[in-house]
C-alpha cells in the first residue's frame, strides 16, 4: 500500500513523539504545532530545549550560546531558519529556564562539553549543524576534539579560542573610552568594587561599542541579561568582559584548532570583541575555514546585521549537507 507524502510525515511525528516519551532523561513540557520544549537530564541538574521546526527536512541546527551564563534568548532571531530546518536552542546548566544548582563545581569545560552531548544524544541527534557563540565556541572547540560523528558544519561567531587573547583585545578598546570611565575601571579593579555608578556607566558604554550596537537594545538580548547566570559567568570569566579572574583564564585551544576537519565559518563585527584580527588568525589555524566579517557590527553581530547573517547562514548550511 503507498502511502500519501501527509500519511507519511504524521507518521514519522509520532514516531519522534512515541521515542521522545521513551527517553528516561527526556520530559516534554511543551508540544505545540511543529515546537518541542523540555528539559534534559545532565550531569548537576537539568537543562531547558526548545526545538522549532520539528516536521521539517533539512538538517537540524543547534545552537550553543555564550557567557558562561548568557541564556539562549539573544540568540532567537536564529529561529527564523525554522522554516526549512530544526533549530535547537537550549540554556546551559545555571543560567535561563534551566536549573541552577548552587555546586560550583559544576561550573568547568569538561562538564558542559559532556552536556552538550547529552543534549544531543536525548535529542537523538545523528546529523546536525552547530552554531556556537562566544562563550560557546570555546566549548565546541573542545568538543570537537573529541572527533564526534554526525558534526556536518560549525559555525563560530564571535570566537575566543584563547582567553587571554580575547581579553587584550577588549583591554584595548578601553582606551577609547573618556579618561573619567577609564580611571573608573582602573579604580574597581584595584579596589575589588565593581559595583559604583561610575564604573556600570563605563560598562554600559563598553558594550554599546562591543556588545550590541543597537539602541534600545532588542528585547531578546534584554531577556538574556535578566536570565543570566551571573554565579557562573563570575566563577570561569570574572567580573567584565576584560577582567579574566576564572577558571576559563588559562584557557587556549589555539594549537588543536587544526583537529577540526568539517567545513567551518568564523564570523565577527567590525567593532566586535572578538576583532576582526584575532578572527582571521584563528581562521587561519582551522583548515577546512573561511571567515565574514559584518561591517559596522559587534559582538552581537547576527542581531545588528540579522537579515545578512541569516542569508549567510542558510548559504553555508545548504552548501554543507
Amino acid at each position: 500500500m503507498k502511502l500519501s507524502a501527509p500519511v507519511c510525515l504524521s507518521m514519522v511525528l509520532l514516531t519522534v513523539a512515541y521515542s521522545y516519551s521513551q527517553n528516561p532523561q527526556l520530559e516534554i513540557t511543551l508540544s505545540d504545532g511543529n515546537v518541542r520544549e523540555g528539559f534534559i537530564k545532565v550531569d548537576g541538574g537539568k537543562v531547558w530545549f526548545r526545538i522549532a521546526g520539528t516536521d521539517k527536512k533539512r538538517i537540524p541546527l543547534i545552537c550553543v550560546h555564550g557567557g558562561p551564563g548568557a541564556p539562549h534568548d539573544y540568540m532567537e532571531p536564529v529561529e527564523k531558519l525554522s522554516d526549512e530546518r530544526p533549530v535547537i536552542f537550549y540554556d546551559q546548566l545555571g543560567c535561563g529556564n534551566s536549573e541552577r544548582p548552587a555546586d560550583t563545581s559544576l561550573w568547568n569545560i569538561r562538564r558542559f562539553v559532556e552536556e552538550f552531548a547529552t543534549v544531543c544524544k536525548a535529542l537523538q541527534l545523528n546529523e546536525f549543524h552547530i552554531l556556537a557563540q562566544s562563550w560557546g565556541t570555546m566549548l565546541i572547540a573542545e568538543y570537537m576534539q573529541r572527533k564526534p560523528q554526525g558534526v556536518k558544519s560549525i559555525v563560530f561567531g564571535g570566537s575566543a579560542f584563547s582567553a587571554t587573547r580575547f581579553a587584550q583585545d577588549c583591554r584595548a578598546y578601553l582606551e577609547e573610552l573618556p579618561d573619567t570611565q577609564q580611571q573608573a575601571i582602573q579604580k574597581a579593579e584595584a579596589t575589588g568594587n565593581y559595583t559604583s555608578p561610575e564604573y556600570q556607566e563605563a560598562m554600559n558604554t563598553f558594550y554599546s561599542l562591543h556588545v550590541c550596537r543597537l539602541e534600545p537594545m532588542p528585547l531578546c538580548v534584554q531577556h538574556t541579561f535578566e536570565k543570566m547566570g551571573t554565579e557562573v559567568y563570575l566563577h570561569m570569566w570574572g567580573p567584565s568582559e576584560f577582567s579574566v579572574m576564572g577558571t576559563l583564564k588559562q584557557f587556549d585551544i589555539i594549537n588543536k584548532l587544526k583537529n577540526i576537519t568539517v567545513p567551518v565559518l568564523l564570523a565577527c563585527g567590525e567593532f566586535d570583541e572578538a576583532t576582526p584580527e584575532a578572527t582571521r588568525f584563528y581562521q587561519q589555524n582551522i583548515p577546512n575555514s573561511e571567515m565574514v566579517v559584518f561591517k559596522d557590527a559587534s559582538h552581537m553581530h547576527h542581531i545588528e546585521k540579522e537579515d545578512e547573517f541569516l542569508k549567510i547562514l542558510r548559504d553555508f548550511l545548504h552548501k554543507n549537507e
